[in-house]
Protein backbone atom coordinates (compact mmCIF):
# COMPACT_ATOMS: atom_id res chain seq x y z
CA UNK A 1 0.00 0.00 0.00
CA UNK A 2 1.28 3.42 -0.86
CA UNK A 3 0.60 6.68 0.98
CA UNK A 4 -2.46 7.56 -1.08
CA UNK A 5 -4.08 4.22 -0.33
CA UNK A 6 -3.46 4.68 3.39
CA UNK A 7 -5.03 8.16 3.26
CA UNK A 8 -8.00 6.80 1.32
CA UNK A 9 -8.61 4.08 3.93
CA UNK A 10 -8.19 6.59 6.76
CA UNK A 11 -10.73 8.89 5.09
CA UNK A 12 -13.20 6.04 4.64
CA UNK A 13 -12.86 4.84 8.25
CA UNK A 14 -13.21 8.37 9.62
CA UNK A 15 -16.37 8.97 7.59
CA UNK A 16 -17.87 5.73 8.93
CA UNK A 17 -16.97 6.64 12.54
CA UNK A 18 -18.29 10.18 12.02
CA UNK A 19 -21.61 8.84 10.73
CA UNK A 20 -21.80 6.49 13.69
CA UNK A 21 -21.20 9.30 16.17
CA UNK A 22 -23.78 11.53 14.52
CA UNK A 23 -26.28 8.66 14.56
CA UNK A 24 -25.58 8.05 18.26
CA UNK A 25 -26.11 11.72 19.01
CA UNK A 26 -29.30 11.91 16.97
CA UNK A 27 -31.01 8.67 17.94
CA UNK A 28 -29.53 7.33 21.18
CA UNK A 29 -28.70 10.36 23.31
CA UNK A 30 -31.43 12.98 23.15
CA UNK A 31 -30.06 15.06 26.02
CA UNK A 32 -27.13 17.47 26.07
CA UNK A 33 -24.68 14.59 25.52
CA UNK A 34 -26.16 14.14 22.04
CA UNK A 35 -24.84 17.54 21.01
CA UNK A 36 -21.34 16.43 22.00
CA UNK A 37 -21.57 13.28 19.92
CA UNK A 38 -22.79 15.24 16.90
CA UNK A 39 -20.05 17.87 17.23
CA UNK A 40 -17.34 15.20 17.47
CA UNK A 41 -18.86 13.45 14.43
CA UNK A 42 -18.66 16.70 12.46
CA UNK A 43 -15.05 17.03 13.60
CA UNK A 44 -14.34 13.56 12.20
CA UNK A 45 -15.81 14.71 8.87
CA UNK A 46 -13.53 17.76 8.89
CA UNK A 47 -10.42 15.65 9.52
CA UNK A 48 -11.52 13.15 6.85
CA UNK A 49 -11.88 16.06 4.41
CA UNK A 50 -8.30 17.13 5.18
CA UNK A 51 -7.06 13.55 4.63
CA UNK A 52 -8.88 13.45 1.30
CA UNK A 53 -7.33 16.78 0.29
CA UNK A 54 -3.85 15.45 1.13
CA UNK A 55 -4.12 12.54 -1.29
CA UNK A 56 -1.63 13.05 -4.11
CA UNK A 57 0.26 15.81 -2.27
CA UNK A 58 2.08 13.80 0.38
Amino acid sequence: MNKNTVLAWATFIMVIVGLGLIALGAFRYNEIAGWGFVSVGIGFFAIAWVFNALKGRV
